[in-house]
């Protein structure tokens, strides 16, 4: 096995320590990472959180959090298609 790959390098390490341990700016990160993870954000967003989220480790702890609860709903959740009489149904209650 690659040691890189399991031993974090010196240049990690120094990044780690010069990462910012609180976020300024919280809340709005968290808008930014729902919309990313809904795949609503916008290409400035995102490359925006990119750049952010490699020098902030609670906007990193809270996507991996945020992105590991979707991934597991996802797995829970059951998709079933609905039924065409109910779509006809809605679709004449739409137009009426």
């Amino acid at each position: 096995m690659n040691a890189s790959l399991t031993t974090p390098s010196v240049t990690e390490e120094a990044q780690k320590q010069t990462m910012k341990q609180t976020c300024e700016h919280h809340a709005e990160c968290m808008k930014v990472i729902q919309a990313i993870l809904d795949d609503e954000a916008t290409d400035a967003e995102k490359e925006h959180f990119r750049t952010n989220m490699d020098k902030c480790i609670p906007c990193i702890e809270s996507y991996r959090l945020e992105k590991c609860i979707k991934d597991s709903l996802n797995l829970k959740i059951q998709k079933k298609p609905c039924p065409q009489s109910i779509l006809d149904t809605i679709i004449s209650k739409i137009n009426s």
